[in-house]
């Protein structure tokens, strides 16, 4: 077993190795100042919440550390007066 077999990379002569660069993320917040986060604004929140009802984190958004907080205040804010579940489905279908 070579060396670079062991640390988890392919054997010599096996093709070239594939890197994953990741796109540059930005905070859209920082780049438009026009948009506000603001918990009536459903639509703009549902796009930060998974399919589960949880919030994404900052390295699948791309937003800054600022935004990211005031972002999940707006989310919980909106969760609290109904505008959006906690959970991801609203009712069970195996009643």
């Amino acid at each position: 077993m070579s060396e670079d077999y062991a640390r988890g990379g392919r054997g010599e002569g096996e093709g070239g190795e594939r890197r994953y660069y990741a796109k540059p993320k930005f905070c859209q917040f920082c780049a438009d100042k026009q948009m506000t986060i603001d918990y009536k604004k459903v639509d703009m929140l549902r796009r930060f919440i998974t399919d589960e009802g949880k919030i994404r984190p900052r390295r699948q958004t791309g937003t800054c550390a600022r935004h990211q907080r005031v972002l999940a205040g707006a989310i919980k804010q909106a969760r609290h007066i109904a505008l959006l579940p906690f959970t991801g489905r609203l009712w069970d279908d195996n009643r």
